[in-house]
């Protein structure tokens, strides 16, 4: 399985690398950014990484979508909002209209599909500073760590993202992967996985 982690000016390195690691001990794993290679900055001029490719919608079996790093209360809204007027909401349209790719947030990365009008009407989660805004983007918002909506599945504050990984692991490979891999990075996965009804009625 090809999962792409997406990568935008000020993204929060947290938030991209755990998903990364996690997702890479069973997956095929790269960085990528909505305009191709490059390097990009995270937010607060910590590090930057760099996108080995283009996001590509066509391929990706999983699309990682973070959220930013950046002085609060209006620095983190300012750079999500930022990728409205790059490629990358047009590139995620796509993926989400393929019914076997998952694009999955992690904390803000939720509210850039929100804003994008992406996920109306859809279950996510977000940061708990962001859960009026996504809400008020027509989300049904649920307020739990890790939420599953099919092709959708987001999770909260930044070190959701360690649990997003490993249930992805989990629901796509099985639970003995994610196990060893819980193991592996001595930490232990708490709260439950919030699911829609028809997905569990789609898993049986």
């Amino acid at each position: 399985m090809l999962v792409q982690v997406v990568l935008f000016d000020g993204f929060d390195p947290l938030d991209v690398v755990a998903p990364y690691e996690i997702l890479g001990t069973a997956m095929t794993a790269e960085l990528v950014s909505a305009e191709g290679p490059r390097d990009v900055p995270s937010g607060n001029g910590l590090l930057s990484l760099r996108a080995v490719s283009r996001l590509d919608p066509t391929s990706a079996d999983i699309v990682v979508v973070p959220g930013a790093l950046g002085p609060l209360p209006d620095g983190i809204p300012t750079i999500l909002a930022a990728t409205l007027s790059t490629p990358l909401p047009a590139l995620l349209a796509e993926a989400m209209s393929r019914p076997e790719c998952t694009v999955a947030t992690v904390c803000g990365g939720s509210m850039i599909l929100g804003m994008a009008g992406l996920i109306e009407g859809r279950h996510a989660t977000t940061h708990r500073l962001g859960l009026d805004a996504l809400a008020a983007n027509g989300v049904q918002v649920v307020g739990t760590r890790v939420v599953d909506d099919g092709d959708l599945v987001s999770s909260s504050s930044v070190t959701c993202g360690i649990d997003l990984a490993l249930y992805l692991l989990e629901r796509e490979l099985g639970p003995e992967v994610a196990l060893e891999t819980e193991r592996m990075i001595a930490h232990e996965r708490r709260g439950t996985v919030w699911r829609a009804a028809w997905e569990l009625s789609r898993r049986g």
